[in-house]
């Protein structure tokens, strides 16, 4: 499908982040590739699913892509500027339109502000409300998210995990961005409140137009609310494809070991556990496919070349010599 520059709202180009750890008595500094060149583009309305383990360096690119964190190189272009050339105040400006909902909904709540300070902050702030016209745009902003006016007056630690997390999702929502960025929103919550935040989402994206980026570790979840899947492993994207197409031939190995990872039900209605999981192991390899170690179909080849990611058919990218 042929798209022009204007479809998409968020483009991002060969983004890495690198952290250095320093070494007593060496002066040697190694770089701990978090992000190590991806490039993804997401058109305007659409939800793109970001999944890979814990430690796959997820987290890292979606705070790298606002500049919550700075990236090490690369290009991040929203609604066709590039971010990473924007000086504070010019980014400053663009913030209202590029939000981030946190994944532990407590810690990301200032303990000592009331809920209607906290989603009514941004608002003051880039002064699009305030007295009499900021607390009733908290109010509705409230509603929006399942919550009452009066909330406003009470502190988060009165309130469930899940109803803290609609007030991050409120925060987010406040100034109308068209960008959100959602961390593991749910994975800190029960799983029967995970579907309620997960509609919350969805319904919240039909009726008012968001763009997601949707971070998790589960596939299931990325599932139900992507558009298209992006799998993630040890810094790089191996596969990224419609999320239908995603689930109905998955190319890469990687990706088949997490599909086979998820719990499915026997006949009998327990819970059918997938394989054991592992630890992902630390980035070191100098050469080579990142997976190779890992990989149940490595050759000699997956030593020496790191493969990158090539369309197989139907906007379906895999990064794999070897495609399955």
């Amino acid at each position: 499908m042929n798209m022009s520059e204007n479809d998409f709202l968020l483009q991002v180009q060969h983004l890495r982040k690198y952290f250095y750890r320093e070494r007593l008595f060496s002066s040697d500094r190694k770089p701990i590739r978090a992000v190590d060149d991806i490039t993804f583009s997401i058109r305007r309305g659409e939800t793109l699913g970001l999944v890979g383990e814990s430690g796959c360096g997820k987290t890292t690119a979606g705070k790298s892509i606002l500049r919550l964190i700075e990236p090490t190189s690369g290009q991040i272009f929203f609604k066709g500027k590039n971010i990473v050339d924007l000086n504070r105040e010019e980014l400053r400006r663009l913030r209202p339109y590029m939000q981030f909902i946190f994944q532990d909904p407590y810690e990301s709540l200032n303990p000592r502000m009331r809920v209607g300070e906290i989603v009514g902050e941004g608002l003051e702030v880039h002064r699009v409300a305030q007295g009499r016209e900021k607390v009733e745009k908290v109010s509705e902003i409230l509603m929006k998210v399942g919550l009452h006016p009066r909330d406003a007056m009470r502190y988060p630690h009165e309130f469930s995990g899940g109803q803290r997390q609609r007030i991050g999702i409120a925060r987010a929502i406040s100034l109308n961005p068209e960008l959100i960025i959602a961390d593991e929103p749910v994975s800190a919550l029960d799983v029967s409140i995970q579907a309620q935040i997960l509609n919350l989402l969805m319904d919240l994206r039909d009726q008012l137009g968001f763009t997601y980026l949707f971070i998790s570790h589960d596939l299931r979840i990325v599932k139900h609310i992507s558009d298209r899947i992006a799998v993630m492993y040890l810094g790089k994207i191996v596969e990224m494809a419609d999320g239908e197409d995603l689930f109905r031939r998955p190319l890469h190995p990687y990706t088949q070991i997490l599909l086979q990872a998820i719990p499915r039900l026997k006949p009998s209605g327990r819970t059918q556990e997938g394989p054991a999981r592992e630890e992902l192991p630390f980035h070191s390899l100098e050469k080579g496919c990142l997976f190779q170690l890992r990989c149940p179909h490595s050759r000699e080849r997956c030593r020496m070349e790191e493969p990158i990611l090539l369309d197989q058919g139907e906007d379906h990218l895999v990064a794999c010599h070897f495609v399955s």
